[in-house]
């Protein structure tokens, strides 16, 4: 099994959440997060004061997927996530070794 943790631009989610459930993706986790790549922040206005700050909003989904189905399901984000400009996100890849179900008290997998 595979963690997939996207990062991506705020208004693409629900492109990336329909493109998820098109390619079979059973659930997620969405965060909201900040934080900085190639971007370096940017400006904004505030009581009409303008700033700079480092970081931007992002949010970052996490879908735990079997590895035979990941690259079908990291082609789905970049697919829905793309616009073409900088700050349009990164994905990462995790192995999972193992999975405990809560509910169960017992591992899911090994």
């Amino acid at each position: 099994m595979v963690l997939l943790q996207a990062i991506i631009r705020p208004e693409r989610l629900e492109a990336v959440q329909n493109a998820l459930e098109r390619a079979g993706a059973e659930g997620m986790t969405v965060t909201e997060v900040h934080g900085h790549g190639s971007e370096k922040g940017h400006s904004v206005v505030y009581r009409g004061c303008a700033y700079t700050t480092a970081f931007v909003p992002k949010i970052a989904v996490e879908v735990i997927v079997a590895d035979d189905v990941a690259d079908r399901i990291v082609q789905a984000i970049i697919g829905a996530a793309r616009t073409g400009q900088v700050g349009d996100g990164s994905i990462f890849a995790v192995p999972v070794t193992e999975s405990y179900a809560i509910r169960m008290r017992g591992l899911l997998t090994r």
